[in-house]
């Protein structure tokens, strides 16, 4: 539904309270928005399902807005002159006079993207995943209306577990097509291989797949989306994207997004759905959140071997291995300095101990901040975000906490803005099957050893899939549309050229030292692309919206 001066809704909401449903047939979906909201204005979102974002304003002067449990559709919002404004994208509340804030270039430089309720204008905010905002007599109150709740089912039976899983997977793939040409993106992982092979048991219609190649060593992983692609019998077509295709599309990809954004899968995943588009697609797919709601990310069992450090009686770890392993001398040995390194990390408390090997950290943030930023900026707000979050999933298991923490930081911050963007600006609609209200509620009563069995990663998903998908798949190492941007920097002179003006553009706005891009540009990022041309990437894409949407923006020295 379009957004007019005074409401606002989008999405796919399904409305699971009796009366709302009645309301939103007879009336529309804004009707019973209105409706919900007289009545309970923290409970109005809670018995809504499926992907939506609302605003509105009451005829008591009141303004409500909600979004979904993973903020794919998202809304922004600004009080100016006593009211509540918003709008779906950030930059379309701001006006010729809204600043850009340095906290939240610091945070984009900390997180590579720009994470909620913060956005890159000042005074502009963007509503969290599943919360609510509620304007009324001046006083702004924004709060979850959601947070999950795990309630792990004991003992359960393994094969009834399965049946349902299969039949949900399907359904959820099934709600998400609209009739037209099915269509899924197809990288060869687990999950995009899934909704591949649900689409056909869906529609009764081969899947057409869309997958993206990169003709550099051990960036390609052609061949697994070819195998699922002939396993299931797809339509299946391929792009290999080129270093050229980067210097054409940068500029433009990063001025689509309302803010800087900093994940670089975001061109390959543009270049597959404008694959998909020239196609005829009008809507496709992805796979994204069966890492999440499942536990298949490799940092979920490494966070489950520094957990074994707990069980270290303390006089043991702080008489003993902490005064050892931390010297000079156990540094001078492969096999002590990995057990010191072990240690180090292990004595660090979650959520911090995620963000050890940060890039800015890592680099240090005065070698790489000019002054005049870092004068403006609080270098430990992004921490503060993150505890926050880690706080919100109370009376679970570790790896559940784990995994809530990236339903906000990793899908609805990253990920999902990344696919999002690409699919938008190539002109395409696009579902989440795998993040489905009754998967995600499937995901919060399934057994933690089910998704994290010992050290490995998904195992009930892979189990429950085991002679639906190849085993190939099954045993695959996760990868995705990763970019070899860092390579292709060194090697291209005009991929080189825009980087290095873009890096320099930005030390002259006085966001970056001069000298840090002059060593990282000669130094550093020939010796080790695949690692300093991520902060080649993030720097380049901020200059890039900069050029597009501040043009003019300095930091005063």
């Amino acid at each position: 539904m379009a957004a007019t001066e005074n409401s606002f809704a989008s999405g796919s909401p399904r409305f699971a309270d009796v009366r709302l449903a009645e309301l939103a047939r007879t009336e529309g979906p804004l009707s019973a928005w209105r409706e919900a909201i007289a009545h309970d204005v923290p409970g109005a979102a809670s018995g809504i399902t499926g992907d939506f974002a609302v605003g509105l304003h009451d005829t008591s002067g009141r303004s409500f807005m909600a979004v979904d449990r993973f903020a794919i559709r998202s809304l922004c919002y600004r009080v100016s002159g006593g009211q509540l404004r918003f709008a779906a994208r950030a930059d379309e509340l701001a006006d010729h006079g809204a600043e850009i804030d340095p906290q939240a270039i610091f945070d984009y430089l900390f997180f590579h993207v720009i994470p909620s309720p913060r956005t890159i204008y000042k005074d502009v905010y963007r509503l969290p995943p599943g919360h609510y905002a509620l304007f009324e007599n001046g006083q702004l109150t924004v709060a979850p209306y959601w947070t999950p709740t795990f309630e792990e089912q004991r003992n359960p039976s393994f094969d009834a577990l399965k049946s349902e899983f299969r039949q949900l997977v399907q359904e959820s793939v099934a709600t998400q097509l609209d009739g037209s040409k099915p269509a899924c993106f197809l990288s060869g992982g687990t999950d995009s291989s899934t909704v591949a092979g649900m689409v056909a048991l869906a529609s009764g219609r081969a899947a057409a797949s869309y997958s993206i190649g990169f003709d550099a060593q051990g960036y390609d992983e052609m061949e697994y989306a070819r195998l699922a692609a002939k396993h299931f019998k797809t339509e299946h077509h391929e792009y290999y994207v080129t270093p050229d295709d980067l210097v054409r599309s940068i500029p433009a990809v990063a001025a689509s997004f309302d803010q800087p954004f900093g994940n670089s899968s975001a061109l390959p995943s543009y270049y597959c759905a404008k694959m998909a588009r020239a196609d005829g697609v009008t809507k496709i797919l992805a796979g994204d959140g069966g890492d999440e709601l499942f536990g298949g990310n490799s940092r979920y069992a490494k966070q489950r071997e520094f957990g074994w450090y707990d069980q270290v009686p303390g006089p043991i770890q702080k008489g003993l291995m902490e005064p050892l392993l931390g010297t000079r001398a156990a540094g001078a040995f492969a096999l002590t300095r990995k057990a010191g390194s072990y240690v180090e990390q292990a004595r660090v408390p979650m959520p911090d101990r995620l963000q050890m090997y940060n890039l800015i950290t890592r680099l240090g943030v005065a070698e790489v901040l000019t002054p005049q930023l870092l004068a403006q900026v609080d270098v430990t707000g992004p921490l503060q975000l993150q505890r926050q979050v880690w706080q919100g999933a109370q009376d679970c298991s570790h790896l559940n906490k784990e995994l809530a923490f990236d339903w906000r930081f990793t899908l609805a911050e990253s990920d999902l803005p990344k696919v999002l963007g690409a699919t938008r600006f190539a002109g395409l609609d696009v579902g989440f099957p795998m993040l489905d209200d009754r998967l995600l509620a499937f995901s919060l009563k399934l057994p933690t050893d089910y998704k994290l069995k010992g050290l490995k990663l998904r195992w009930f998903f892979k189990e429950a899939l085991r002679g639906f998908l190849p085993d190939e798949i099954l045993t695959k190492k996760k990868q995705g549309f990763g970019l070899p941007f860092g390579v292709w920097a060194n090697t291209h002179p005009a991929l080189k050229a825009l980087a290095t003006d873009s890096l320099h553009s930005l030390a002259r706005r006085g966001v970056v030292r001069a000298d840090f891009v002059q060593t990282l540009l000669s130094q550093r990022l020939p010796e080790h692309p695949g690692y300093f041309g991520e902060m080649v990437w993030i720097l380049m894409m901020l200059e890039q919206w900069l050029a597009a949407k501040a043009p003019q923006f300095t930091l005063s020295r």
